[in-house]
């Protein structure tokens, strides 16, 4: 009884906690659900005013129209491409960054470091107009290059600023040793440090992947005459025109485009929660 007791009032004391927790997953997943639903549902039943939880038939035709539908395939290549030019040219200049910042005593590293925070706390909105004029006077507007570099800058930031962490979490006598054995720096840190750095890697591509991915402001701001150049996001308000709203196919295509980064979270779930932690209070 006595070890019963204390345990019971453990339960009891987090029960709030737990309530609230499950309180807030259910917010945040709701609209997910919804959409998802939705998507399946008959038109009729999307604008009828009984709403239900869990529809009565369920339908594939907004899926169909959302596939069907002018620039499907070629948006879906523009936004892959961009995402995944933009993750690896970030990755590529973060990790020399973060190495620097991270083993290397140089004058004005602090003052790096700082404004690398600053960048990451601005608002990228902000910006909008100088990039647009920067873009229009240097003949770089409806180009898929130029979001390319803007999402490089955006994510940029939290890349050197997790990396940096996640390598200075890494002990330096193992690079020594390394070249103890006649490795060069560059090979002690391609030896030994880079293969302990993948959920820190896993991390940052993931955020910068999901960024570049569901950007929409710049997409829809910078590709004006080029339709050709646009992406996903943009695609997505093209079901709406001066008659309405399809809502279906709109609610069908926004969960073909959300599947992906879904996919990919859920397969580096654990990686990133390892990566994130040690980026974040390492270093």
């Amino acid at each position: 009884m006595s070890t019963t007791r204390p345990s019971a009032r453990r339960a009891l004391r987090r029960l709030p906690l737990n309530a609230a927790a499950a309180f807030t997953v259910v917010i945040c997943l709701f609209p997910v659900y919804w959409m998802v639903t939705t998507a399946f549902k008959p038109s009729t039943d999307i604008q009828s005013y009984d709403p239900r939880l869990i529809p009565r038939a369920w339908t594939f035709d907004h899926f169909r129209r959302a596939v069907g539908a002018d620039g499907f395939a070629l948006f879906w290549r523009n936004s892959v491409l961009v995402t995944l030019s933009a993750v690896v040219l970030a990755l590529l200049v973060a990790l020399g960054a973060a190495y620097a910042v991270a083993r290397m005593r140089w004058r004005g590293r602090r003052q790096f470091m700082l404004a690398v925070f600053i960048a990451q706390m601005a608002p990228w909105e902000s910006l909008i107009i100088p990039i647009y004029i920067i873009s229009r006077d240097t003949g770089m507007l409806d180009r898929l290059p130029t979001l390319t570099l803007i999402y490089f800058m955006i994510t940029l930031p939290f890349t050197v600023v997790v990396l940096r962490g996640f390598i200075a979490g890494i002990p330096p006598e193992l690079e020594e040793a390394a070249q103890v054995d006649g490795c060069t720096r560059t090979g002690a840190f391609r030896r030994v440090a880079f293969p302990l750095l993948a959920p820190g890697l896993m991390a940052t591509s993931l955020f910068g992947s999901i960024t570049a991915w569901n950007e929409f402001t710049y997409a829809n701001f910078l590709i004006i005459k080029q339709q050709d150049s646009r992406t996903l996001p943009v695609w997505l308000s093209s079901f709406q025109s001066t008659f309405g709203t399809d809502w279906g196919a709109t609610m069908a295509a926004s969960t073909l485009f959300a599947l992906p980064a879904l996919v990919i979270f859920l397969a580096l779930q654990r990686h990133v929660t390892a990566g994130l932690a040690s980026g974040g209070v390492k270093g």
